[in-house]
């Protein structure tokens, strides 16, 4: 697909932004997340207009570039024209959370197997892994509404959400919210792997919790942490894996 670079048209600024969110998707894809071309992943653009980036419509995760990515304001207006729309379920979603939360760099939301699975039973997250006391201590659930295409979902959305770090959208999927594009990503891969783990462990025997101290140890730990070390080493190594696979996604 022939879309033309926009490299020379946007600050530098936004032109890293573009490159890791493409990225992001492209990682997506290839852990198996994606869900056709119905999820999405949106980064803010720094500044006080309430700008972001999200996916064009119609593109799957493994054809996005740093190009393709369609700007819009909070009112879903494109602010560089594209020919691409943008789906408005995933523009009401995302923009609930950009709106409300300043910390929300990057928003990112899936429909995986799993993570449907554990958002329809009625126990949500079990304390059954270390995976999942990591996302317990920063965890928010928002009851299914339908396709979240109204508007007047969106206060609701944002006052489950909160400041947790992690929503599970009951009957629907998972969404992380980060600071920046990376620490979605490491959050929705340790949501995920919860999911995986909690569905696994359900087909066994009686299961083991964890005790509930050190659930709440790690929750507290998370409160006054600064910054992890995932955006450091595993999002680096990520994006040499990108490299050599398929870099295309910087185009």
């Amino acid at each position: 697909m022939n879309i033309p670079s926009l490299k020379d048209k946007v600050s530098p600024e936004e032109w890293k932004l573009r490159v890791d969110l493409a990225a992001c998707y492209r990682l997506v894809a290839a852990y198996g997340w994606s869900d056709l071309v119905f999820t999405h992943i949106s980064a803010r653009i720094p500044g006080p207009e309430h700008q972001f980036l999200i996916n064009p419509y119609g593109l799957m995760f493994d054809e996005i570039t740093a190009s393709s990515l369609v700007k819009v304001d909070q009112q879903c207006n494109k602010l560089i024209d594209s020919p691409f729309p943008v789906n408005p379920a995933g523009f009401v979603i995302h923009s609930a959370v950009h709106e409300v939360r300043a910390d929300a760099g990057c928003v990112l939301h899936t429909h995986t197997r799993a993570g449907v699975a554990v958002s329809a039973q009625q126990c949500g997250v079990l304390p059954i892994s270390q995976q999942s006391t990591f996302v317990l201590g920063s965890l928010a659930y928002h009851t299914y509404e339908g396709v979240a295409f109204r508007e007047d979902e969106k206060p609701r959305l944002q006052a489950d959400l909160g400041q947790a770090n992690f929503l599970m959208l009951r009957n629907h999927g998972l969404l992380t919210v980060g600071r920046t594009i990376a620490d979605a990503f490491l959050s929705m891969y340790t949501f995920e792997s919860t999911c995986q783990i909690q569905i696994g462990a359900q087909a066994g025997g009686a299961l083991t919790t964890v005790d509930p101290r050190i659930v709440q140890g790690v929750a507290e730990a998370m409160r006054v942490q600064t910054g992890g070390l995932g955006g450091a080493f595993v999002w680096p190594a990520l994006i040499r894996k990108l490299e050599r696979t398929d870099p295309s996604y910087r185009t």
